[in-house]
């Protein structure tokens, strides 16, 4: 069975990684190896499994606007087709070996996720292998694909433009917040033919830079040999579609603040589009540093879970948001501590006032040990309950493989997590939660924004990018885990489908 399916991740972030596996449930032994073609190929032992699972992950970054029609197109057709099969002959066959294929598209990748009866695996590989070499953009395909888009709205959503403009203000210009980021022009999107799809796949669905990960029963060694025959005629790349760093490792603090009068019918088909929203954008500490761990737990008591601090106090006390939440965002450009509120029409500006607040808070006065202890508990908790499933672990793999980490990353994290002491957390907090640190976002759809009160973050300097952005329309495709630069503690870069989830519990 086929399936695709839109993933919109806003920051792009995609591939976010999962939480740590249990002991119990990691790959006994894994395998590693780089083929001729420059395709990099992980291979775990998951022994007694029925079924095989596998996750390519391919460089796909809106990094070229004049590219961004055909990329929506290409992530929405693949696997409709190929030379020797139409899209019943795929799913037929598929059907046959007890398989199901989907694709995903995050910020920074393309990635194609498969489930298979274990011993229908080299029939899988045989399948993947015709979409990626014989590839074939039927005109009826293309042209379902084309409505689709042209049903879409096409008007970024305003939680979009505030990411975009808040990520603009903290890092300068980028990929990630420019307009060439989110969805391709209507107009580019229907005129395009499928010869420019082919053209395209030529240049971008390549083996250099890629990654493909197999989790199955089979011994590592026979799996590498069985890709490596498999997959040896995929050439070509690398095809530079990869996100360029930040201009700035730390975000520049300041304020943001967007109003749209008359908003209200302006974006239709937007469910945000009655919110006062408010975000603000903050240093991180990315997965592999050694301090990772205790600014995780800052993160999670902050606003990780439904009882952390922003929760209880924005939330609980005060009534002002009904959706609060705090996560690491990691991909290819950097890393950065997002906070995101959305509230009635009016109350940005108390919102934003609550989290500067909350952040101060606990930047100056740290964590007590109960705090710790239950996010430690959280974490660990998570940790057994997000990746049950071997389809969570091998897109956690993935996410690993994709952000250039070690495959037994996570079998470690706990003891780390169990290593850190209150002090450390408190330490973390001070250095990366410090509210003048921070970017802060707000957006009030329209009249209301004139009544916005002012809080103690209105003093910063203001800065207000039109438009400038993070993908807010990724292209057509199914998911897999967001998240593959960071370690899922949470729901995150949502790796799992093959790679994403949005990391350490909170949810973009």
């Amino acid at each position: 069975m086929t399936r695709a399916r839109t993933a919109a991740l806003p920051t792009g972030v995609p591939l976010t990684l999962p939480p740590p596996l249990p002991p119990s449930t990691a790959p006994r032994t894994t395998l590693s190896a780089v083929l001729p073609t420059g395709l990099r190929v992980l291979a775990a032992h998951a022994a007694a499994t029925p079924l095989a699972e596998l996750r390519l992950v391919i460089p796909y970054a809106r990094t070229e606007p004049g590219l961004a029609a055909a990329q929506e197109l290409l992530a929405a057709c693949l696997g409709t087709g190929s030379r020797d099969r139409t899209r019943q002959g795929i799913a037929d066959r598929a059907a046959d070996l007890g398989a199901e294929l989907s694709t995903v598209v995050t910020a920074e990748s393309l990635i194609l996720s498969v489930s298979v009866l274990a011993p229908g695996l080299p029939g899988a590989l045989d399948l993947l292998a015709e979409l990626l070499l014989r590839p074939r953009y039927e005109e009826g395909e293309v042209a379902l694909a084309q409505r689709r888009a042209a049903a879409a709205p096409r008007a970024p959503a305003p939680r979009v433009r505030l990411r975009r403009a808040a990520l603009t203000h903290g890092f300068g210009p980028h990929p990630l917040s420019s307009e060439s980021g989110g969805a391709a022009p209507l107009l580019d999107v229907v005129s395009l033919l499928p010869d420019a799809l082919l053209d395209l796949h030529a240049r971008a669905v390549v083996p250099g830079g890629s990654s493909l990960v197999v989790l199955a029963g089979e011994e590592p060694d026979a799996v590498l040999r069985l890709v490596g025959e498999r997959l040896a005629p995929w050439s070509g790349g690398p095809s530079g579609l990869t996100l360029p760093s930040f201009a700035r490792p730390v975000p520049r603090p300041g304020t943001v603040d967007l109003t749209e009068p008359g908003a209200s019918g302006a974006w239709r088909g937007d469910a945000v589009g009655e919110q006062s929203l408010v975000l603000t954008v903050g240093p991180g500490v990315p997965t592999a540093d050694p301090l990772h761990a205790p600014f995780h737990l800052a993160q999670l008591l902050l606003g990780g879970y439904a009882s952390a601090r922003l929760a209880r106090q924005v939330r609980d006390r005060y009534g002002l948001a009904y959706d609060v939440s705090a996560g690491l965002r990691e991909n290819g450009a950097g890393s950065w501590l997002e906070i995101a509120c959305a509230g009635a029409p009016g109350g940005a500006g108390r919102i934003a006032a609550e989290i500067t607040r909350c952040l101060r808070d606990l930047a100056e006065g740290g964590p007590s040990r109960a705090e710790v202890d239950r996010a430690r508990a959280y974490a660990a908790g998570f940790t057994r309950f997000a990746l049950a499933t071997r389809a969570e672990e091998a897109s956690a793999l993935a996410g690993f493989a994709a952000a250039g980490l070690e495959p037994d990353w996570l079998d470690g994290y706990r003891d780390r997590l169990a290593a850190v002491t209150p002090e450390q957390v408190s330490e973390a907090a001070a250095r990366h939660l410090a509210p003048d640190r921070a970017v802060v976002a707000t957006y009030e759809p329209g009249p209301t924004a004139a009544a916005m009160p002012t809080g103690s973050y209105a003093s910063a300097p203001t800065a207000v990018p039109a438009r400038t952005g993070p993908y807010a329309s990724a292209p057509t495709a199914a998911p897999a885990h967001t998240s593959p630069r960071l370690p899922a503690h949470a729901a995150t870069r949502t790796l799992a489908p093959a790679v994403p989830h949005d990391q350490k519990g909170a949810h973009p």
